[in-house]
């Protein structure tokens, strides 16, 4: 059997379920940065919690575990193509980017976020760039 058209569609189902997370937790910072009432602020509390740790760690150690069993699949050749450097680079950035809203959440829950609605609104962006570049890569795979 060829395990390429598995590992690639898990990996692709991963990355859908990853970025849904990394997309929709600055969503949840925004308001919760916004509200002063103490019961939804527990209530936002709960629900980045749960998004971070049962929904977008699962996805992106099974996006980077897919990743890594596509490129076994296919051979190391492609490891010193442009694209797939450069899609390397935003995988890493996009992982950064992950722990960084586990800093954030972190301060949320010690109720000592400093960083305003309209700085969640910005960070809220960073994924799509990140996205729109990988795909663009992967596909038209430049030199």
């Amino acid at each position: 059997m060829n395990f390429y058209f598995l590992y690639k569609s898990l990996h692709l189902i991963s990355v859908i379920s990853w970025m849904a997370g990394l997309l929709y937790l600055p969503r949840i910072f925004v308001y919760h940065s916004e509200t002063k009432n103490i019961e939804t602020s527990e209530t936002f509390k709960i629900m980045e919690k749960k998004l971070f740790f049962y929904i977008m760690n699962p996805a992106m150690i099974l996006s980077w575990i897919f990743g890594i069993l596509l490129i076994h699949s296919v051979g190391l050749d492609n490891i010193t193509s442009l694209w797939f450097k450069i899609k390397t680079l935003s995988v890493f950035l996009l992982t950064f980017y992950h722990f960084y809203l586990l800093f954030c959440l972190r301060r949320f829950s010690n109720n000592s976020n400093k960083n305003s609605s309209k700085f969640y609104r910005v960070m809220n962006e960073v994924p799509t760039i990140l996205l729109i570049i990988i795909i663009f890569v992967v596909v038209f795979k430049p030199l």
